[in-house]
């Protein structure tokens, strides 16, 4: 627990709109995607098709689309980034391997794996000083 605050501290010391930005970003990105696949579920259904045989495609289905979007707006607003973006990384580690098991698709292997990276950067970081999290700690 001693290592979270003085993560906290520094992440508060070292935080500058660009990477407030890029959270935003990063969560706007994750809550379309996850609208997109529950508006059109054929397509996330055609995705997992590699490795349908490994897990129940319906259990897939029912937790990467509102994990996204739930998890998107939580990013959006930073609040509970760290949970929000520890949700996500077991989904995007998915989108990877099944790029790599699967027919590889340069752009989605690309988008997948930035979004995967900035993921473990912001669980690291956390949400930052322009952020709900920041706000409702400094109230206390």
């Amino acid at each position: 627990m001693v290592t979270l605050k003085m993560l906290n501290k520094w992440a508060n010391a070292h935080t500058y709109y660009p990477l407030d930005l890029l959270r935003i970003v990063l969560g706007i990105f994750l809550f379309l995607k996850g609208t997109s696949f529950m508006v059109n579920s054929q397509y996330l259904i055609n995705i997992i098709k590699p490795i349908q045989n490994w897990w129940g495609a319906m259990l897939t289905i029912h937790y990467v689309a509102p994990a996204h979007m739930l998890g998107g707006i939580l990013i959006i607003f930073g609040l509970l980034t760290r949970l929000s973006v520890a949700v996500q990384i077991p989904i995007l580690m998915g989108a990877v391997s099944i790029n790599i098991i699967g027919d590889m698709h340069t752009g989605n292997f690309i988008t997948s794996l930035i979004a995967f990276l900035l993921c473990i950067f912001f669980l690291v970081y956390g949400s930052g000083k322009h952020s709900a999290d920041y706000y409702f700690k400094m109230q206390q």
